[in-house]
């Protein structure tokens, strides 16, 4: 991935996001929450959304959960065998702030230390970040791989990067290597993975030693080989790491891609994990046998 260099006015884009399931027999109920509106923050704008249900739902209500994403709730009542959910949307998104040196820097114990001692820092969100869950569980393998970046009396930033370095740098990306049930442990032995893996893995390394960082869901504008053309439907939805420090704020890391976020990233949903910002999910009655296909297309507007 290059770094981005030289964007510096608001770049727009295009989004598309489908989700389709084939059931192999009739569904005669489905409920399903949609966490498909990207979020509106200083420096990302929502210029238009569409989301489009066929069948259309009988029942349908936005509402904004805990983390603040909107989520859309849907109910189809009727008997189908194809559920199709298409997003499409328009947003425009500018240069993120860059994290500001501190004179001397801030240790990164007393980072942590600053947590345990004020929970109420960004209205408890930091300390709700710094709890383990059911996908990213303490772990005593995590919080040794992390300290050898999360060495005594190393500037926090400092830190946080170089445990970014370390995951791009340790673990292969390898698509159909891990599942949505891999745990951190299981990914830090095989050390292979998808974004999704290394943002968990990054999480359980931050978590572990007191420190706060929540799972971000988005996408990335891709670039083909030299002479290639874009291709729609071939990109994909991406996952990464915000870190919390009451001097820098929110600051976004990825570990796939060893980079800071930057303009090419569409922040569409955050959660403590990936259960907190599933594209689609939802329980059906009926069905049996179901396939499904995702086909996401990110595009730079002109």
């Amino acid at each position: 991935m290059g770094s981005g260099v030289g964007m510096t006015a608001p770049q727009r884009y295009q989004v598309e996001h489908e989700t389709r399931y084939a059931y192999a027999a009739p569904v005669s109920q489905s409920w399903q929450l949609a966490r498909l509106t990207p979020r509106n923050l200083p420096w990302q704008t929502l210029l238009s959304h569409a989301l489009q249900v066929d069948p259309p739902p009988n029942e349908r209500h936005d509402a904004a959960d805990s983390f603040g994403n909107l989520v859309t709730h849907f109910a189809v009542h009727g008997a189908h065998q194809l559920l199709r959910v298409r997003m499409h949307c328009s947003v425009e998104v500018a240069m993120r702030p860059a994290p500001k040196p501190l004179p001397g820097g801030e240790a990164w114990e007393a980072v942590r230390d600053r947590l345990r001692r004020d929970p109420l820092l960004d209205d408890l969100v930091p300390a709700r970040m710094s709890e383990p869950t059911a996908l990213v569980p303490l772990s005593a393998a995590a919080h040794a791989y992390a300290a050898v970046s999360l060495v005594p009396g190393r500037d926090w930033f400092g830190a946080v990067s170089d445990l970014m370095h370390r995951v791009h740098a340790d673990f292969e990306f390898e698509p159909g290597a891990t599942t949505v049930s891999t745990s951190v442990d299981e990914v830090l032995h095989q050390r292979r993975g998808v974004c999704q893996d290394f943002a968990h893995l990054m999480l359980a390394c931050l978590r572990a030693h007191g420190l706060a960082g929540r799972y971000v869901s988005g996408y990335l504008l891709t670039q083909p080989p030299p002479g290639e053309p874009r291709l729609l439907g071939v990109d994909a939805s991406h996952a990464w790491v915000a870190a919390y420090s009451p001097h820098h704020g929110w600051v976004e890391f990825d570990p796939t891609n060893d980079q800071l976020a930057d303009q090419r990233y569409i922040t569409l949903a955050w959660g403590a994990d990936f259960a907190d910002v599933v594209p689609l999910r939802g329980v059906i009655l009926g069905g049996g046998a179901q396939e499904m296909a995702v086909s996401v297309s990110v595009v730079p507007a002109r």
